[in-house]
């Protein structure tokens, strides 16, 4: 194969992929859901709704990011670090079960942590929802009949190429429309009911929570809910929040009786919804008046008519959302007449359905646009879909696999901008941070453990079991110079440079020497959630987990080069140099797998569902086929004794590692494991994982990191990259032969066309948004390539 070049004009960019299939963007849903999983999701970045599609009651659960019981606490164990040097030496001694009690009793938070995952009363707090708008309509009867009229042709969508809901159905002979979004322009929902007859819109609408809310009468038209939460500490210092309603009937009449909004008879009519917290935290429009934001923000949107917020929200959802574009062919006609559920089934099942691939892509990368946006705060375990008061794991943001699997597609599915929120995380964790460096381990810089939320919590979890990994901070600090290696951004590696200098200081710090091996290593830590046997019991706490020492390699020779980069801090760079070279190695175990721990433990759970030590392969690099064929081959039989199946975030995570082993088919078989069928029953099977009827990931239950995870796997089968080389193509599954994308991001500056046939790549295009040069890998076959800003250069593959 010869790679051949094309220069084109500066500036010109072709359109590779074809505008996207309706089966390739169209969530469809034909029955009525009655769980969040069941609903279509919109969403802002800040403002969320699900809407249920209910005939006789539409129940819309609304959202905003800023919903979070709890408040700032102390802690942190100011004593901590008095009982390190004990816990180290039986560590050395293997004693690893002493170790770990007395981790329990000396190394873990003050208080009540996180409360076990169920926080919402404590301090930690609770990501919870903000209410919900429910409309109840009169039952439609024949005039020979005193039944309601069967419902019809009925369907609900997700458009995703506009992020616009729509149910239509039709009954007693009218034909029924229900249209929705969220608009960030607006900052509103906003919702259209229309019938093909004059006069058939009659509804009663009111807003409720679970808890902790009043509703009232606001003017003849709307309705005011609001509330403050609860603060953990039994104070008035909680969170307080406001939701408007407003109606705007076309025809018929409009009353208001008590705190029910009551239409009938109306051609049609237009709802508005506005919220807003006054919650104080790292990010988030300043509010000090709940009810006054919320009700500035209501006056503008109803200030402009349906035609006009529909297209001002089209086209600020579509600057970004267009930006990538996938085909990957059309299923056989019959698959592209089911709905979304029915399309699961059979694909699970074995049929040929690629274009559900690029579906679930497209959801993935509006489910980003949907829950994170500069300024705001990160998408959380849920995005910013709640429907309780009691989230899942307080819907907070686990740092040891499942904030950091959120933001995997932002870089290389051209959303760079939507990263910002996670960097805004990471900067607020510094301060408190420092404060838990030093309580703990006397050290310099900062480190935060697994649980974050607003409120600056970074101490260890409440269980040595899983709430004393140490790396969760050095994880974090990846997506700090992923994304300079991504856009080449010298003024944000100014910005995280610092964070990741006293990151690596806490490591430095931290670090110590085992004496078996000379290596330095993390003392105490653990893998991931996960155990090992020592004496046939299980243990957790250990010296110097693989995931650890694969952490803190990248994040020391990353600093080391933002250094460099920014001529700084000599000394640091010398540190750094000295002990590169000492952290512990990757290794393989005696049956050729790569070793989780220091010692060949035998596994507790040799299926489990956290794979960290092999971060080195994905979304690491220390281990590639190439490079490291040897760890790569042992990686290989890692992944094979671990399964194919298991929650839904692990199996995104294993087609990510499937794909960086360049095994596309094996990639693609964890995928369709992926997408079996979920739902209520399936809910309650622990670890099960799968996908629901409205294409949310199940861990179970609902928890979004999966679809992220997923999104940014099928990115990788195309195009994987590094500071200096492109690979086209790395991984294509033999299920997709034909395709096209347009607009994936590399590292070094670059974005890429592709257009395949056969499972043969057969043109190419490079632009350069600020790289200069790269070497374009298919195959065996290499180019280099050097572009000025703004290049476009074509390449051919005969």
């Amino acid at each position: 194969m010869i790679l051949r070049l094309f220069a084109l004009p500066l500036g010109f960019a072709l359109t590779l992929a074809a505008a996207p299939r309706d089966e390739a963007r169209c969530v469809v849903l034909t029955t009525p859901g009655e769980q969040l999983f069941e609903s279509i999701p919109l969403g802002n970045g800040r403002l969320g709704a699900a809407l249920y599609g209910g005939i006789a009651e539409e129940r819309i659960v609304l959202n905003e990011s800023g919903m979070w019981s709890g408040s700032p606490q102390e802690a942190d164990r100011p004593d901590a670090h008095l009982a390190l040097p004990e816990i180290r030496r039986l560590l050395l001694e293997g004693k690893n079960h002493e170790a770990e009690a007395l981790v329990n009793a000396n190394f873990t938070c003050a208080g009540k942590g996180s409360g076990n995952g169920s926080g919402a009363n404590v301090p930690f707090g609770c990501y919870q929802t903000l209410g919900n708008l429910r409309l109840s309509f009169p039952a439609s009867a024949p005039a020979t009949s005193s039944a309601p009229a069967e419902v019809k042709n009925y369907r609900r969508t997700l458009d995703l190429a506009e992020a616009v809901g729509r149910l239509d159905y039709e009954q007693d002979g009218v034909r029924y429309t229900r249209e929705a979004f969220v608009s960030a322009p607006s900052e509103a929902l906003v919702l259209r009911l229309t019938a093909s007859a004059p006069g058939r819109i009659s509804f009663d609408a009111r807003l409720d929570r679970p808890e902790r809310f009043t509703t009232e009468p606001a003017g003849p038209d709307g309705l005011l809910m609001s509330g403050q939460l609860n603060d953990g500490l039994g104070g008035s210092t909680g969170v307080r929040y406001a939701a408007r309603v407003r109606v705007i009937p076309s025809g018929g009449t409009l009353t208001l009786e008590g705190n029910t909004l009551r239409v009938r008879d109306a051609d049609a009519a237009l709802l508005f919804v506005t919220a807003a917290t006054d919650i104080k935290t790292f990010a988030g429009r300043p509010v000090t008046d709940a009810r006054v934001a919320a009700e500035a923000d209501l006056a503008r949107a109803t200030a402009q008519n349906f035609a006009t917020l529909r297209s001002a929200h089209v086209a600020d959802y579509r600057r970004t959302f267009d930006r990538v574009a996938l085909d990957l062919g059309a299923p056989d006609p019959a698959a592209a007449a089911r709905s979304t559920p029915e399309r699961l089934k059979s694909f699970n099942a074995g049929a040929l359905d690629p274009s559900l691939a690029a579906l679930y892509f497209n959801f993935g990368r509006y489910l980003l646009i949907a829950s994170s946006l500069p300024g705001g705060l990160p998408a959380n375990l849920q995005g910013i879909w709640a429907d309780k008061i009691q989230t899942a794991w307080n819907g907070d943001w686990h740092t040891n696999i499942n904030v950091q699997m959120n933001y995997w597609p932002a870089e290389v599915t051209n959303l760079s901008e939507l990263h910002e929120p996670l960097f805004a995380l990471i900067e607020s964790l510094v301060t408190p941070g420092q404060k838990t460096a030093k309580a703990y381990y006397d050290a310099r810089g900062w480190v935060s453990f697994l649980l974050a939320n607003p409120w600056g919590f970074t101490s260890p979890g409440e269980s040595a079991s899983w709430g004393s990994t140490v790396s969760c901070s050095a994880w974090l600090c990846q997506h700090l110079w992923d994304h300079f290696l991504f856009t080449g951004d010298r003024a944000f590696l100014e910005r995280a440079y610092p964070i990741m200098k006293g990151a690596s200081e806490f490591y430095l710090d931290m670090l110590i020497t085992d004496p078996k091996t000379g290596n330095l290593v993390t003392a105490p830590s653990n893998s991931p959630e996960n155990a090992f046997l020592l004496n046939g019991k299980p243990a957790h706490v250990c010296l110097g987990p693989t995931a650890d020492q694969q952490l803190l390699r990248y994040l020391f020779t990353a600093t080391r080069a933002a250094a460099a980069q920014l001529d700084r801090d000599p000394a640091l760079r010398a540190e750094l140099d000295a002990a590169l070279p000492r952290l512990a190695p990757t290794r393989l175990g005696s049956d050729g797998r790569v070793l989780e721990w220091q010692e060949e433990y035998p596994e507790a759970d040799p299926q489990h569902r956290h794979i960290a030590h092999l971060w080195g392969l994905y979304p690491g690099n220390e281990i590639t086929p190439r490079g490291t064929p040897e760890l790569a081959a042992g990686a290989r039989k890692t992944l094979e004794v671990r399964g194919d199946g298991s929650t839904g975030w692990s199996l995104a995570f294993k087609m990510a590692l499937w794909a960086r082993l360049g095994d596309g088919d094996h990639a693609h078989k964890i995928f369709r494991n992926a997408l079996k069928p979920a739902d209520a029953a399936t809910s309650k099977i622990r670890w099960s994982g799968g996908t629901y009827a409205n294409l949310f990931d199940a861990h179970p239950p609902f928890q979004i990191d999966g679809n992220f995870g997923m999104t940014a796997a099928i990115a990788e089968l195309l195009l994987q990259s590094t500071s200096d080389e492109i690979t086209l193509l790395p991984a294509l599954p033999a299920a997709w032969p034909e395709g096209s994308v347009r607009g994936l991001r590399a590292r070094g500056g670059f974005e890429v066309d592709l257009v395949w046939r056969d499972g043969r790549l057969i043109e190419a295009t490079i632009r350069s948004a600020g790289g200069a040069r790269t070497v374009v890998r298919c195959g065996a076959h290499t180019n280099e390539v050097t572009l000025t800003p703004g290049e476009t250069r074509l390449l051919n593959f005969p």
